[in-house]
Order: C-alpha cells, then structure tokens, then sequence
C-alpha cells in the first residue's frame, strides 16, 4: 500500500489496440473527475510520456466514445522507454505536472514497464488488462477478447456457408502468437473440425488421419482454426503440408489478420473496461501499488503486476476433450 494521497493521474494505452479500450479510458477520466482528481491523458504510450505529448481531460473529452474501437488516447511500443534514461525524462515530464499515479491500458509488455517505471520512481501504477489474446493471469477476461472473438466467429460463419456450397476443406487462421483462446473459443463455437493452437503441439498425423477418414464418411465440409503462432507457423503452412499427403483435398486458406482488432467493443467489453476502468481509480486513491485490476468469479481481483505478467493462463485438457467429441 502507498501512503501519499494521489491528486493527479495520467492514463495511457499501451501494446496492440483492443475493441473497450475507449470505454475504459472514459472510465478512467469520469470516476477521477468524480474523486476530484485531475486527469491527464498520455498519448501513444510510454513514447508519449517521454515526449511530453500529455494532455488534460475533461468529461467532455471523453463524450461519445464507448461504442468506438481502437483507442482515442493512441498506442505505441516505446524501445525508448527500455532504457533508464528514456524512464527519467517520461518521469520529469509527469513530475512538472505533479501527477502522482498511473493507469496503463494493455498488455504484459506494458505492465512490465509499468513495474520498472514505479520501482525506479515511486509513483504508484495500475494495470488494466486490455489485449485481444486474453492471456494475462489474473482475470477472467481481458478488454477486447470477447469483441475478437465475435468477429472471428461471425467471418467463421460465413466462410462455412461458402466451404459446404463447394465441399471444401478451409483453414482459417486467427490471432494468438503465444496464446490460442480466440482459436478455442471461435473453432468451438463455429464448430471446426480442429483447433490449432500454440499451447499444444500439433499432432499432424493425427489431423491428417482424420481429414482422410472424414473424406470415406463423406463428411465434406471441414473447419481448421489454426492460432497465427501454432507450432507449424499458422494456416499457410498447415495448407503446404496437407495439399503434400492429400493431393485431392480441395484447400483454401482464409487468414482473419487485423479485423479482429478493430470493430465497435460488444456490450461484455464495455461493461467489462468501465468496471475496470473504474476500479483501477478507486485502487489508486486506496493507495494500492503496483496491481493489475482483473476480474475473476465476476468479483474485482487485484494481483501484483510481476504475477500478471509471469503467469499465463493454462488451457485445459478438458477443453481439448470437447473439441475433440464436438466435432466428431
């Protein structure tokens, strides 16, 4: 716990852009004005705060942007603020406005600038999980993933209709580098065949076995979701080495790329970021120090910002076992 009261706190949004991000800075900025707090917004960053680009809010500032995507405060990746020279000039440009707490919107990257940041110079920071890949421990659900996903699920849908009028096998790959719950949850919810994801590795001939069993039974219409970061390298790759062993399948690759980053947040994420937007203030004036806000069993969790960002989230056996009989 942090003993000095805050009296003015800047917020930023940090990493890849997420679908709630707006509706959490808005949270942010209105539960700070209600604590009688002055609000600053950073903008692109960690860059921003070293370049001085810091900019007062108001209620107004942050008027009809709950429904937008992206981000109004805009995001950057600072290689700057790496290095302790680059911190001390972000620090000098918070201290001549006297802002003495943090909130930082993203990723574990962010937070673990963030945890650096407040060691070296004591201000207090409050992380906000806000990336699409939802694999920050610590909470249930991260802004933005529940958005991603609909998106996913909505284009999974539509390319089904166009695999079962042609009776062809399609590989559709979505986001995840390191982390394969979009690839879960739309392959489950779309009803695919298979699910690739980074966290398991990729049986080939057992996906090719079945693919071939799948063609005797007539069982036409085949959804691969593959994560950009399974262990073959995503959709092209899978596609290479099936059109290698089954010649005849006929093979289209549809490759989802940045439209699950964008796109109005669903209600979940608005109502998600304004919680957490909200409780990451309400944190601050409580003198906590160095959390991540997250949400687990629907109740706020604080964890210390060096857990959010070690930990990730484990995705079960059970998960795989229902893929597994769904699509049989």
């Amino acid at each position: 716990m942090h003993s000095k009261k805050v009296t003015k706190i800047g917020v930023l949004t940090s990493g890849g852009d997420s679908p709630g991000m707006n509706a959490c800075i808005r949270a942010v900025v209105r539960t700070g004005l209600y604590h009688k707090l002055e609000v600053f917004g950073i903008v692109r960053g960690y860059s921003g705060m070293i370049d001085d680009d810091i900019q007062s809010m108001n209620s107004r500032s942050v008027a009809n942007i709950i429904q937008r995507g992206g981000t109004i405060l805009k995001t950057a990746r600072s290689k700057e603020f790496l290095t302790h020279e680059g911190r001390r000039k972000a620090y000098d440009n918070l201290k001549k406005r006297g802002i003495d707490g943090l909130v930082i919107i993203g990723g574990d990257g962010s937070f673990r600038g963030a945890q650096v940041f407040s060691n070296e110079f004591d201000i207090p920071c409050i992380g906000v999980p806000g990336t699409i890949d939802k694999d920050i421990a610590g909470s249930d659900f991260t802004i933005g993933f529940d958005t991603a996903v609909n998106t996913a699920v909505q284009a999974i849908d539509k390319i089904r209709d166009t695999a079962d009028a042609h009776d062809r096998l399609f590989i559709i790959e979505v986001m995840g580098r390191d982390a394969g719950y979009i690839a879960l949850h739309s392959g489950i919810s779309t009803g695919a065949e298979h699910i690739l994801i980074p966290e398991r590795r990729t049986d080939i001939e057992a996906l090719l076995r079945s693919l071939q069993e799948k063609e005797k039974r007539q069982k036409l219409v085949n959804l691969v979701v593959v994560a950009e970061g399974d262990d073959f390298g995503g959709g092209n790759e899978v596609s290479r080495i099936i059109k290698e062993r089954l010649p005849n399948v006929d093979i289209r690759v549809a490759i989802l790329g940045h439209i699950q980053r964008g796109g109005s947040p669903t209600c979940l994420d608005r109502v998600l970021a304004s919680r957490m937007g909200y409780s990451a203030v309400e944190a601050l004036i409580e003198g906590r120090h160095n959390v991540m806000v997250g949400i687990v069993n629907n109740r706020m969790h604080y964890t210390p910002l060096d857990k959010a960002v070690k930990a990730t989230q484990k995705i079960s056996e059970e998960w795989m076992k229902i893929v597994k009989i769904l699509a049989s």
